[in-house]
């Protein structure tokens, strides 16, 4: 995205809200993989230490969501690739 036809401290205050955004994003990105994996993965609440199931379990969805994410995230750079003028 070409800012040049900003001045200097609006290029500043877009680049703030861009960057803003990507937190919030990679924040709620989190939070979702937190509170799938605890919804799939956790069943026993007799100990406060987690299971080698409940683990591998843990570990597997992990890993599931953050290769779903990284395909999701290459496809859309795709089609935006596409989408762009040449």
């Amino acid at each position: 995205m070409d800012f040049s036809r900003y001045n200097q401290a609006e290029q500043a205050q877009i680049n703030a809200m861009i960057e803003h955004k990507q937190m919030k994003d990679f924040l709620r990105l989190y939070s979702n993989l937190v509170q799938r994996c605890f919804d799939d993965c956790a069943n026993d609440f007799t100990t406060k230490s987690i299971t080698g199931k409940e683990e591998a379990c843990i570990n597997k969805c992990a890993d599931k969501f953050l290769k779903h994410s990284e395909r999701v995230g290459a496809r859309f750079a795709e089609l935006s690739q596409q989408m762009a003028p040449q």
